[in-house]
């Protein structure tokens, strides 16, 4: 085997190794995080995350996996009883699983094979695509925090489209609490995402920006859209919501750049 193709697979190697491994210890844990099916799913999206990302990738969504794991059992008993909990006690299945990962996932792999294209513009694509990857994982971190945050300490809930106030855990409430929450959880990832050198220092705060812009426009169409349609649930939602949070940091990514462009021409 020549050590071109070993340095492609080795990566993928190491990605179905440690996953399998961690797949293992996860089946046999008594307390589940993710479901048996929920699990199979994470063995093949963790498989795809350290196989085009590698370490760096994995690290942001094992950040994302662990505290969202976490934050979703805060207040767990007072959410059970007022009817607002996740269902199975939190414990992820194969829809929650890609409802949060398929816009990460998908950025994972442009970054990937973009990286093996020899043209002027494909460092530029994949930087853009590796902030969209770290922004998704925010706007989804944001979103768990201030739902779950909201539902377990906000006292004063509001519904974003009129600001009257609702009951804890209508579809479209917001709170002060759970807002706050969800900003502090975007800079958090956004972070980690910068610590291991996928995104700039910069990109932190367009990371929190577009993920209050998605986190605020999934709460809308939670509001307006989510209770008309069946087929609209909170998983496809999930799924609208990182998408709007890669598109609106990488929108905003561009249009910075454009605007320093202009402004070095003037000077």
């Amino acid at each position: 085997m020549s050590i071109e193709i070993l340095d492609v697979l080795m990566p993928w190697l190491i990605a179905v190794g440690l996953n399998s491994v961690l797949l293992a210890i996860a089946w046999f844990v008594p307390k589940k995080l993710l479901t048996p099916a929920g699990l199979l799913h994470a063995w093949a999206l963790g498989i795809m995350i350290w196989g085009t990302l590698g370490w760096r990738g994995y690290t942001v969504m094992m950040f994302y996996f662990l505290v969202g794991s976490a934050v979703t059992r805060i207040g767990m008993a007072e959410k059970e009883a007022a009817g607002i909990a996740e269902k199975r006690s939190g414990a992820r299945g194969p829809e929650n699983v890609w409802g949060s990962a398929l816009t990460a996932m998908l950025c994972a792999l442009g970054a990937y094979f973009a990286s093996t294209i020899a043209s002027a513009w494909t460092p530029e694509l994949v930087i853009l695509l590796l902030l969209g990857y770290v922004a998704s994982l925010s706007t989804k971190l944001s979103d768990t925090c201030a739902s779950e945050v909201g539902k377990a300490y906000g006292k004063r809930t509001f519904l974003i489209t009129t600001l009257q106030p609702v009951a804890r855990g209508t579809e479209g409430a917001v709170s002060l609490e759970g807002t706050l929450a969800g900003i502090v959880a975007s800079a958090a990832i956004a972070s980690v995402g910068w610590a291991v050198g996928l995104i700039g220092y910069l990109s932190i705060v367009i990371c929190i920006v577009a993920a209050f812009i998605a986190t605020n426009l999934e709460s809308v169409i939670g509001a307006t859209l989510q209770a008309k349609y069946d087929w609209l649930t909170n998983e496809l939602v999930n799924v609208v919501n990182t998408f709007l949070g890669a598109i609106a940091a990488i929108v905003i990514a561009i249009l910075l750049q454009v605007i320093a462009a202009q402004l070095l021409g003037i000077f």
